[in-house]
């Protein structure tokens, strides 16, 4: 038979018992609790430097050219020509006649946006889009003889054209042609002012801009995220300092 101090001994070998496992659990848990914090910790570095890779990998396989601010500010020799070019559809052309080429990468984002507007029942048409180093001193020379100085006004210089990008389209209308001051009145001009940006493109030179007239036919890709925000803050790509602007660049094709 098992006396009452027995009993009160065994219960207090096993309460000792119960307590010291819980301090032992205790000292297990925290252990494991600090083991799972510092995983987490190394875990967040490595995804933060796979991260960092991963950008600094993306930026290096993007033309750090395609968000500079060329129209008399920085300078594109004649040796610059974009990665790749793709031809543009015919029958998205004016005229066409004249091939017109448009850097690879926005061929997309212009592809979707003309045939968007065509869809509304208008006809946006691209009048001209790439052009190389030479093209730009040809065209120039032959506005100079039209024009004289007052050419500078609407017509970059070789080195200084959006157009040598790749990612800038002059667009027109079968009604407008190549009469583009006109092209500010039509129906396409006013779809493009309110619609461009989803698609990356924004008006290079606005009412206003200090570096040439009005072209309400000029418009430059510089991709959806930078466009939009230009749009919604009713922004000019030209007012902005090029260290505002070069933190889009990682994203101009997403």
């Amino acid at each position: 038979e098992i006396t009452k101090a027995q009993l009160t001994n065994e219960l207090a070998v096993i309460e000792n018992n119960f307590t010291t496992v819980v301090k032992e659990n205790g000292s297990l848990y925290e252990a494991l609790f600090s083991e799972q914090q510092k995983n987490q910790a190394f875990a967040k570095q490595i995804s933060d430097i796979a991260s960092t890779v991963g950008t600094l990998d993306k930026l290096s396989k993007t033309d750090p050219e395609l968000l500079q601010k060329y129209s008399k500010v920085y300078f594109l020799n004649e040796h610059y020509r974009p990665e790749k070019l793709t031809l543009i559809n015919e029958n998205l052309i004016f005229k066409s006649e004249k091939e017109q080429y448009v850097h690879t990468n926005v061929w997309p984002y212009l592809r979707r946006m003309v045939e968007d507007v065509n869809e509304d029942g208008l006809t946006l048409r691209v009048l001209s889009a790439f052009r190389s180093f030479d093209s730009q001193v040809s065209i120039k020379n032959g506005y100079k003889i039209t024009y004289g100085t007052g050419a500078n006004q609407f017509s970059a210089d070789q080195g200084y054209s959006e157009h040598q990008l790749g990612t800038t389209i002059d667009f027109t209308t079968e009604n407008t042609g190549t009469l583009l001051p006109s092209f500010e009145n039509t129906d396409e001009y006013k779809w493009l002012t309110n619609n461009a940006y989803r698609y990356g493109f924004i008006l290079s030179y606005p009412k206003g801009n200090v570096y040439y007239q009005y072209e309400p036919w000029h418009w430059r890709f510089v991709g959806v995220v930078l466009a939009t925000k230009l749009h919604d803050e009713r922004g000019n790509f030209y007012d902005l300092d090029q260290r505002d602007i070069n933190p889009y660049l990682i994203n101009i094709f997403d």
